[in-house]
């Protein structure tokens, strides 16, 4: 599994240390920026990681900013992405067994890096169900036309 990450200057040094962890976990990974605290735009980012997916650059996307919002909503508008915002590890576990999500945000400002570590943990090792969630995960591509 190949993993795209990205961040605007809110959530940069949490990215850091999220690589960090993708190496000790021999995670690969692409690294979409942002390369400095300098203050940038979340939504350029959002899109490139959630563009790489879409593309098969990578097979899944972390994105993060202050509070994680804004970057997850720019990621969710790009068709056949499912980004889910979770701030706890039940949340990651059921946004890939239940809803398929092929990108987690995570807020920088919200979370302590533990905890986000974590979260990460949590998400990158859960898997699709399918089954009857497959029908509603279908009927939320269905809505994007």
């Amino acid at each position: 599994m190949k993993i795209g990450i990205g961040s605007d200057h809110g959530g940069f040094e949490l990215k850091e240390e999220i690589k960090k962890y993708l190496e000790e976990e021999g995670v690969e990974f692409v690294d979409f920026g942002t390369n400095s605290s300098d203050s940038v735009d979340y939504p350029d980012y959002g899109k490139s990681v959630a563009e790489a997916i879409v593309d098969k650059v990578v097979d899944r996307g972390i994105v993060i900013c202050g509070t994680g919002i804004g970057i997850s909503i720019a990621a969710n508008k790009v068709k056949g992405i499912r980004c889910a915002l979770c701030s706890d590890t039940y949340s990651a576990r059921m946004s890939r067994q239940h809803n398929n999500a092929n990108m987690l945000a995570l807020g920088a400002r919200v979370l302590g890096l533990g905890l986000a570590l974590d979260i990460v943990s949590a998400w990158l090792k859960s898997e699709f169900e399918g089954g009857r969630h497959e029908l509603r995960v279908n009927k939320i591509s269905d809505i994007e036309g």
